[in-house]
């Protein structure tokens, strides 16, 4: 008892120190970026009509001029105290403003994961056992066009065809202007702030915004998931304890589900976590074309205002996501595999 009891310690400081170790990675990373792009944080404060000693007096107030390596531990002391500096496209603290916006990607990334899921780990398993038929075929095809199908032109399509043409969605936007402050922002996720306040014509409403934009992102995690689905059970179907299995008359369904699928769950755990982290990242396309208020856009409109701390922000929030997704992946490896302990 003693033993494990030293070797789960040691799990967790190594758990904890190699998290650490990454993040301060991740800071470095996100700090020499901001110094290497042809982008001046001081003319983008002051304006290019300011004076020479205005731009001086700029770059002192924003540090700037001391030694690279203090700016860097300075910026890492900042961080780790929440303070990504102000946004000059807001005029607010680059964190508030990650706090708003990051939830409704996170709101629209966790449907879209759960679509990609539900959808694309049966369907990989079923053309994996189906393997050459038309279900098969039907399934790559599909596989492919989640990998060549540009974003921007299924989201306008998806638009002019289920908002504009059949009226089965909502437009652009999370809410309707006339639902808009009218449930309290308790968690930034609009679905569950309205069931909390007990408002159902709000979620339904915000409902109806997302579930266009969430099946598209949904179709590209499906698409992924499946195909690695089906790549991992034409592997494991080709085992002979899988032969052994069918030869002494164990259910097909529980020698696909049991014996088939339970050695694909570590992989398969890898795939989703990845394209669930690909989701939060890469929904810049989907967000700016259906108007939505999440990081992705935020993160666009920082590019184009050359607005290096919620640009750094931003992206210290995705690389974060990474390294959280990956974590907790080793966590679940530990659960559904006890020989990696």
């Amino acid at each position: 008892m003693a033993v494990r009891a030293g070797r789960g310690v040691r799990g967790i400081g190594g758990f904890v120190v190699v998290t650490a170790l990454t993040f301060l990675g991740l800071l470095a990373i996100t700090f020499f970026i901001g110094r290497v792009v042809p982008i001046d944080p001081v003319l983008s404060v002051v304006g290019d009509r300011a004076t020479q000693a205005q731009y001086d007096a700029a770059r002192i107030a924003m540090g700037l001029d001391r030694p690279m390596v203090v700016q860097f531990f300075d910026y890492v002391w900042s961080v780790m105290q929440g303070d990504l500096g102000k946004s000059i496209s807001t005029n607010r603290p680059v964190a508030d403003d990650l706090l708003r916006v990051f939830p409704a990607t996170l709101e629209m990334a966790t449907l879209g994961i759960f679509i990609g899921v539900v959808l694309g780990v049966p369907a990989g398993v079923w053309a994996a056992t189906r393997r050459g038929e038309w279900v098969d075929q039907v399934m790559r095809v599909f596989a492919l066009l989640g990998y060549s199908v540009p974003a921007f032109w299924l989201g306008l399509v998806g638009l002019a065809i289920f908002y504009a043409g059949l009226g089965w969605v909502a437009g652009p936007g999370r809410l309707d202007i006339f639902y808009e402050g009218l449930v309290p922002a308790r968690t930034n996720v609009m679905l569950i702030d309205a069931a909390l306040a007990g408002d159902w014509d709000v979620f339904w409403n915000a409902l109806s915004h997302l579930v266009l934009p969430a099946s598209i992102l949904g179709f590209f995690s499906l698409a992924f998931i499946a195909r690695m689905t089906r790549s991992f059970m034409l592997d494991q179907l080709g085992q002979e304890f899988i032969t052994t299995a069918r030869v002494k008359g164990v259910p097909e369904w529980r020698v696909i589900w049991v014996h088939g699928f339970k050695p694909i769950r570590v992989p398969l755990i890898t795939v989703i976590g990845l394209s669930y982290a690909a989701l939060l990242e890469g929904s810049v396309m989907i967000e700016t074309v259906f108007s939505w208020p999440g990081i992705g856009n935020y993160l666009t409109t920082a590019l184009l205002n050359a607005d290096m701390n919620a640009v750094l922000g931003a992206t210290l929030v995705i690389g974060s996501v990474f390294i959280l997704i990956n974590k907790i992946s080793d966590v679940l490896y530990r659960v559904l595999d006890p020989r990696s302990k």
